[in-house]
């Protein structure tokens, strides 16, 4: 049986397509997004980390989703990435996605600032009382500094507005623990999806799907049928590609963006600084990796 999966079985934490000169390119989220969709996708997570949102405005993530929800209509789930480390903006960012009628909130732990758990609660209560849209909460503690301990997701289970883990803490067997909760567990690390379904996950939340999202696709979906020799033949196939993915420094936007443009759906792969593009040597060991995975 296929677990539930609120916000879709596959998605991708899309890239914010920017110009050559860095500003916002709405014509080119547009093609990623309708790519997306084309491609396996039932669920789209826009302005979350690989879309740069710490670079971006309040006023760009706006018209980001405004041109995604155009994009793709009623063919994908529209999850808006809100968290940031600090509370006032989290709310003003989650109320601006729910007028802008998005099916999900994507709200990370606080980063950089380092609060306790109890920090952490407060901030997650003050998101989820000031908006009436379903939210995904983002553990990754290599990227904010703090993991969300279980003890806080056992009391966040009982808000009842909370509905799924993004799990990036590298821990598959947590899986068993939040659907105990009741919660729906999505992989946050490529690498680890075949496991998390394994552990009882409903999906994931890629970065990888930019380039594969066909292939991730059909891998859950023949996890999910109980053809595990093909999930795993078809996750064996996609090594060469995510270890590209992963080689160059700070994996995501950077990668994804090199990959978008391989691919031909962006014509540059301009990142806000202090991102830096990938290099050409960079860029050259992306198109090896994405080839020997048969995606080129």
């Amino acid at each position: 049986m296929t677990p539930a999966a609120p916000f879709g079985t596959v998605l991708t934490a899309m890239v914010t397509p920017f110009k050559e000169d860095g500003s916002l390119d709405l014509d080119g989220v547009q093609r990623v997004a309708k790519h997306l969709v084309d491609h396996g996708h039932d669920g789209i997570v826009v302005s979350g980390t690989t879309g740069e949102s710490a670079t971006t405005t309040v006023a760009e993530d706006a018209e980001t989703l405004a041109a995604v929800k155009d994009a793709v209509g009623d063919r994908a789930m529209v999850v808006a990435g809100v968290g940031t480390n600090d509370t006032r903006t989290t709310v003003e960012l989650a109320q601006q996605a729910e007028k802008l009628g998005v099916d999900g909130l994507l709200l990370v732990t606080p980063y950089y600032n380092k609060p306790g758990q109890r920090g952490i609660l407060q901030h997650f209560r003050q998101v989820v009382d000031a908006v009436a849209t379903p939210v995904m909460l983002y553990d990754i503690p290599g990227r904010t500094g703090t993991k969300i301990a279980l003890e806080t997701f056992r009391e966040i289970a009982e808000w009842g507005r909370v509905l799924a883990v993004k799990d990036a803490s590298g821990d598959v067997t947590q899986a068993v623990a939040l659907r105990e909760l009741g919660f729906a567990v999505y992989s946050g690390d490529d690498a680890l999806t075949l496991g998390f379904l394994a552990y009882g996950g409903c999906g994931v939340v890629s970065v990888l799907g930019h380039a594969a999202g066909s292939q991730i696709r059909a891998m859950v979906d023949a996890f999910l049928a109980g053809d595990l020799a093909t999930a795993q033949q078809l996750n064996t196939r996609l090594q060469p590609a995510l270890a590209a993915v992963m080689g160059a420094p700070n994996y995501g936007a950077t990668t994804a963006k090199g990959a978008l443009q391989l691919l031909g759906v962006l014509d540059n792969r301009t990142v806000r600084s202090p991102l830096a593009a990938l290099d050409d040597q960079e860029y050259a060991a992306l198109r090896e990796g994405l080839t020997a995975s048969g995606l080129l």
